[in-house]
């Protein structure tokens, strides 16, 4: 009976560091798959950076040519307009969110409006 229970115990040591062994090899290839992704994770951060850094000069380049003087804060509001009715919100819902008049609205926007076509009202009429 004493040996019986000493091999069950011994059995049962040797289970538990087994146990032990293979918990702590799961461990270490979880951590190198964390770390794998949190690397990616971070390569994409950086490469939106850049990204995000080459439309900023980019646009710095193309308002400078093109002679444009606007304030950080009217970039703002033009782009937060621009935002706006690219998403389907009124030109009225827009002056009322921004709290300046439907006019100022509209003239903010009209460089960005598709202007229809002459030739199609002229082919209708006649």
């Amino acid at each position: 009976m004493v040996w019986t229970l000493a091999v069950l115990f011994g059995i049962s040591a040797i289970l538990l560091i087994l146990s032990s062994i293979k918990s702590l090899k799961s461990a270490k290839e979880e951590q190198k798959r964390m770390d794998l992704a949190h690397i990616a994770l971070v390569k994409d951060i950086n490469d939106l950076q850049d990204s995000i850094r080459t439309i900023e000069l980019s646009m710095e380049i193309i308002l400078k040519e093109a002679g444009i003087q606007l304030s950080q804060s009217e970039l703002q509001t033009l782009r937060e307009v621009l935002d706006l009715y690219k998403r389907g919100y009124s030109i009225e819902s827009i002056a009322k969110k921004k709290q300046v008049s439907e006019s100022e609205i509209s003239q903010m926007l009209a460089p960005f409006q598709i202007q229809p076509e002459e030739r199609g009202k002229v082919a209708n009429e006649i």
